[in-house]
C-alpha cells in the first residue's frame, strides 16, 4: 500500500475506522473526553487573569484563597480526564492492533504455497509485526489527538478574539508563515518516513531470510558477500533516519522564532495597552499563556498528520 498524494485517504480511513465498531463506546467516550478537554483548556488562563486582576492587584486575600482553590481544582479534574482520555486512546489502538492482527494472519495462513516461494518470508512478517504498530497508532497518537488539538486551538482563538481582537490579530501575525512552514515540514518528513518504513522492511527481510537460510550461505562461503549486502542495507536506513533528524532540526527552530516573535509583538503591544490603561497585567499574563496552548499543538500537529499517513501506510 502506498502513500497517495492526498494529505489523508479518506476512503482507506474510513475502512480502518470499520475495525473499532466493537470498541466503538470506548471511541465515543473518547471523542466526548476531547470535547471536554478543549472547553476546559482555555479556562486556566482566564481564571489566572482574574486572580492577577481581581483578587491581587486589590490585595483581597479571601477571594485569591477561593480562586486559588478554583484553579487547583480544575487542573485536578483535567488530569483526571487526560489520564482516562490517554488510557483509553492506547487501549483502544491496541484493541484494533490485535485485531487486525489476527485477521491477517488468518488471511496469511490460507495463502498458496507458490506465494511463499515468491514471497520472502520478513515481509509478512513485517506486515503483522510492524506495520500493525503503525495502523494502531492512527488512534492513540493520530486522529483522535488530532481532533483535539484543533479543538483546543479553536477554543483558545475564540477566547484570545472574545477578550481583545486587536491584541488577537496582533500576537497571531506570524501563524500564517507557520502553517505554512509546517505543511512544507509535514510533505517533506512524509516522503522520509515512507523510505525509512521500506528500509525497516528491507532489513527485516533481509536479516530473516539469512538467518533462516545461514547454512546455505556458509556451504557456498558467502558470508563476506551477505555481510557487505547487509551493510549497505544498513547504511540506507541510517541515511534515511539522518534525513529525518535534518528536517526535525529545521523546522523546530523555525517555530520557536516564530513563537518568540509572537511574544515579542505580545509584550510590545500589550505594554501599550497597559500604559494607555486599556489592557491589564493579567491579559498578557493570559494571552501569554494562550499563545504557549497555541503553539505546542500547532508543533506537533505535522508529527501527528504523519502518524496518521504512516498508519494508512501500514
Amino acid at each position: 500500500m502506498s502513500i497517495t498524494g492526498k494529505a489523508l485517504d479518506w476512503q482507506l480511513l474510513k475502512r480502518v475506522f470499520q475495525y473499532i465498531k466493537p470498541f466503538k463506546r470506548v471511541f465515543y467516550l473518547t471523542v466526548f473526553l476531547t470535547v471536554v478537554l478543549a472547553v476546559l483548556a482555555p479556562l486556566r488562563p482566564w481564571i489566572i487573569q482574574v486572580i492577577l486582576d481581581k483578587y491581587i492587584a486589590l490585595g483581597d486575600y479571601m477571594g485569591l484563597v477561593q480562586m486559588t482553590f478554583i484553579l487547583v481544582a480544575l487542573l485536578v479534574t483535567q488530569s483526571i480526564i487526560q489520564f482516562v482520555y490517554t488510557f483509553r486512546t492506547n487501549w483502544l489502538g491496541q484493541k484494533v492492533v490485535n485485531a487486525l492482527r489476527v485477521r491477517l494472519f488468518k488471511h496469511i495462513i490460507h495463502f498458496r504455497l507458490p506465494y511463499f516461494d515468491k514471497t520472502a518470508i520478513g515481509t509478512p512478517v513485517t506486515r503483522v509485526v510492524s506495520d500493525m504498530e503503525t495502523v494502531g497508532s492512527i488512534f492513540s497518537n493520530g486522529i483522535i489527538t488530532i481532533i483535539s488539538d484543533i479543538l483546543q486551538m479553536t477554543g483558545v482563538l475564540i477566547f484570545m478574539f472574545y477578550i481583545d481582537w486587536q491584541l488577537a490579530l496582533m500576537v497571531l501575525l506570524p501563524i500564517p508563515v507557520l502553517v505554512v512552514a509546517t505543511n512544507i515540514f509535514k510533505n517533506k518528513i512524509r516522503k522520509v518516513f515512507t523510505d525509512v518504513r521500506d528500509k525497516v522492511s528491507e532489513l527485516n527481510v533481509f536479516v530473516q531470510e539469512h538467518l533462516t537460510g545461514m547454512r546455505i550461505v556458509q556451504i557456498f562461503n558467502r558470508e563476506q558477500q551477505e555481510m557487505d549486502k547487509f551493510k549497505k542495507i544498513n547504511e540506507q536506513h541510517r541515511e534515511a533516519h539522518i534525513r529525518s533528524v535534518w528536517y526535525y532540526s529545521i523546522f523546530f527552530p523555525v517555530v520557536e522564532i516564530l513563537s518568540a516573535t509572537s511574544i515579542a509583538l505580545l509584550i510590545w503591544w500589550g505594554a501599550k495597552g497597559v500604559i494607555a490603561d486599556r489592557l491589564t497585567v493579567g491579559i498578557l499574563v493570559e494571552f501569554l499563556l494562550f499563545l504557549y496552548m497555541l503553539f505546542r499543538p500547532i508543533r506537533e500537529l505535522a508529527d501527528k498528520f504523519n502518524t496518521l499517513q504512516m498508519g494508512m501506510v501500514g
